[in-house]
């Protein structure tokens, strides 16, 4: 169904963000519309601001209002560890969990001939360079577990083989809740692959 004018461009233009279709998209401008309280001009001045004041750190690759982001500015974090990530969203995901206290580095996407992303496209060298000085101990590549993320691990396993770094892959398997008639056999076989022994 097609409204008046600006309605719907504004609905034509939240159906282009990625993950939002046509009903999602009309939900959130009736939403803006419908809602006196909604600050549109505040919302303006962000998305105005935005590019302007934020871009990637300059080591990691994470977003940052400053020349590095605050993880690479924190002391605390131990520097002997990197977890590789394909995007920036990734690093919020796994920040979440409060498991993790290294470093990061994000690459940027995941390798897919298919699309024409190769490995320059990505930040690989960047990787590689952080690795020379030999603080870091241990590499955990934390790719999605689909096709691009998968060829991505693997030709990391094989670039990353030094003396004295070890490179490991974050687990995966069945999620918590889960029922085993719904999973893939890629799950399945994994879930298998990474079983623990069971302590008494």
């Amino acid at each position: 169904m097609a409204y008046e004018g600006i309605v719907q461009e504004l609905i034509d233009e939240f159906g282009r963000l990625p993950g939002i279709g046509p009903k999602s998209a009309q939900r959130i401008a009736f939403h803006i519309l419908q809602t006196e309280s909604f600050d549109t001009t505040r919302l303006a001045e962000i998305l105005t601001h935005i590019r302007e004041r934020v871009h990637f750190c300059s080591i990691c690759g994470n977003v940052a209002e400053q020349d590095t982001c605050s993880i690479c500015r924190d002391p605390r974090r131990s520097q002997n560890v990197i977890c590789v990530v394909e995007e920036a969203k990734d690093v919020a995901a796994i920040e979440r969990t409060r498991e993790f206290r290294g470093l990061y580095h994000v690459l940027g996407g995941a390798l897919s001939p298919i699309d024409g992303i190769g490995p320059n496209d990505l930040r690989f060298a960047q990787l590689v360079k952080r690795l020379a000085d030999g603080t870091v101990t241990e590499v955990i590549i934390a790719t999605d577990p689909n096709l691009e993320g998968e060829a991505t691990a693997t030709y990391l396993s094989r670039l990353l083989v030094q003396p004295g770094l070890t490179v490991s892959r974050l687990a995966s398997g069945l999620p918590v809740g889960g029922d085993l008639e719904y999973a893939d056999e890629v799950t399945l076989g994994r879930a298998f692959e990474g079983r623990r022994v069971v302590e008494a």
